[in-house]
């Protein structure tokens, strides 16, 4: 990864704000003292600040200097999640994969409501080469069953990948997918029947809640908070007071918050479910695409019992259209893999070859390198015109990686009317509706990062976040 200079100071600096440790209002070193204390030349030292500024960390003051920035705090937010009843609820959907397919065909809108790679950041030439490679080197092999549980060479690299950040995954564990919700749905019909209670991290993506609503299962949302992420409270009174049978969540850059659980709370998670000894299925799909400096941990990193099955996809990090997935069973395999196969005898080869391919070389990383980068700057980019139109009411919430920022809006907002702008404007987020059993979520809707923003897309965002301002 590529280091910059400014990187010196700028995160000595960043910790601060972030600790609290500098207060908004507080006064920063001037650029010469900064210059002289770590040997910069004045470019870095003003690029470093530049940083600052466009990260919102930092305000210039003109015959001042620098000083820190007032922050969109989750303190200043309501939580709106207290009053979601841990009871067990019964999934009823209402029709949202017809609607939100249907948003997609409109091309004049501009998209914050696809949860996937736009064309600019997916790595065409990358792909479609080594796909000719392939296709070249494997020939008719590519047209036969590869073995059930997926190829020996992939299972391998995806253990080494699983290692270099602290978790042991064995090859022999590992089933490979037809992507991510196919290995969501093997792991919960490993765990469950129709009819068991699980819990899961509300609000929650429209996919999994579908997936549950599929195997009939009944569900009790566990909020997932601004300033911390999956209530680990909340789930242990659920835990003691049902018989839950298994817990699904995202630890990583959870989809619509973008919150990342840290490592405390993913132990918290750990010690509740191994005292109740409930199967933890954990998403790890956006792991790949932090903003910081290293990659998160996973609940698996700390499982020694094999109680947590962990699952991913190339989806988010390559392109939609490569459909592979997998999943780490831990103890659970041997069911795991008769339901897999009762799924599909085998995923398609020349994915399966495609991504074995680029995992041994540095190709993919290189890729992941640079799409992170884009998709921090798009972030950073897309608060930056929130907080300069929306109410300062609302609150948006900055995400450490992934794709999404979750938004609330001022409880007194009219929110048909505000979709009824939305639709004026020709902007599209996702519906609120279908990241809850509930109707928690009413003031909120999330805006995806990932597609590419224009003039047009920052146009959108200004004119809806005007219309909403007294």
């Amino acid at each position: 990864m590529k280091h910059y200079r400014h990187k010196i100071f700028t995160t000595i600096i960043e910790e601060n704000i972030n600790k609290q440790i500098l207060k908004p209002g507080d006064k920063l070193p001037s650029a010469r003292s900064i210059k002289q204390e770590y040997k910069l030349s004045t470019s870095t030292v003003q690029s470093g600040y530049d940083y600052l500024v466009f990260k919102g960390l930092v305000t210039s003051l003109p015959r001042s200097g620098y000083v820190v920035a007032v922050q969109n705090n989750a303190e200043t937010a309501a939580d709106v999640y207290p009053d979601l009843p841990p009871i067990p609820r019964d999934p009823v959907f209402q029709n949202n994969i017809s609607l939100t397919s249907s948003l997609q065909n409109h091309s004049e809108y501009t998209s914050f409501n696809v949860a996937v790679p736009s064309d600019t950041f997916v790595p065409q030439k990358l792909v479609l080469r080594t796909m000719q490679e392939v296709i070249r080197e494997k020939g008719a092999a590519l047209l036969r069953y590869y073995p059930a549980n997926g190829s020996a060479e992939l299972r391998e690299l995806l253990s080494r990948r699983s290692a270099a950040h602290g978790a042991i995954i064995q090859p022999e564990e590992l089933l490979i997918t037809d992507g991510a919700i196919q290995a969501l749905y093997i792991a919960l019909a490993t765990v469950t029947i129709p009819g068991d209670i699980i819990a899961v991290e509300s609000p929650c993506v429209f996919s999994i809640l579908e997936t549950i609503a599929n195997l009939r299962l009944k569900t009790i949302e566990i909020p997932v908070r601004y300033k911390d992420g999956f209530d680990t409270d909340y789930l242990r009174n659920v835990c003691d007071k049902n018989q839950i049978k298994a817990i699904v969540l995202t630890p990583n850059f959870q989809n619509p918050t973008g919150i990342l659980l840290s490592d405390e709370k993913k132990k918290k998670v750990l010690e509740i479910a191994t005292q109740h000894q409930i199967p933890i299925i954990e998403n790890d799909i956006y792991g790949d695409l932090y903003f910081n400096d290293s990659r998160p941990s996973t609940i698996r990193n700390f499982d020694t019992t094999g109680l947590v099955i962990t699952y991913s996809s190339f989806s988010k990090t390559i392109a939609p259209g490569i459909r592979l997935g997998w999943l780490a069973a831990g103890r659970y395999y041997s069911e795991a893999e008769r339901i897999k196969f009762s799924l599909g005898r085998s995923v398609t080869p020349l994915n399966q070859e495609v991504v074995i391919k680029l995992l041994s070389s540095t190709s993919y990383d290189r890729h992941l390198r640079s799409f992170r980068r884009q998709l921090e700057h798009q972030s950073i980019t897309l608060l930056n015109q929130f907080k300069k139109h929306f109410p300062k009411q609302a609150y948006a919430h900055a995400p450490l990686g992934g794709y999404s920022i979750w938004i609330q809006l001022p409880p007194l907002v009219d929110m048909e009317l505000f979709y009824a702008k939305c639709e004026q404007f020709r902007i599209l987020f996702t519906p609120v509706s279908t990241f809850s059993y509930t109707n928690s979520y009413s003031h909120h809707y999330r805006m995806i990062f990932s597609q590419r923003i224009t003039d047009t897309s920052l146009e959108a965002i200004k004119k809806i976040g005007n219309f909403l301002k007294p």
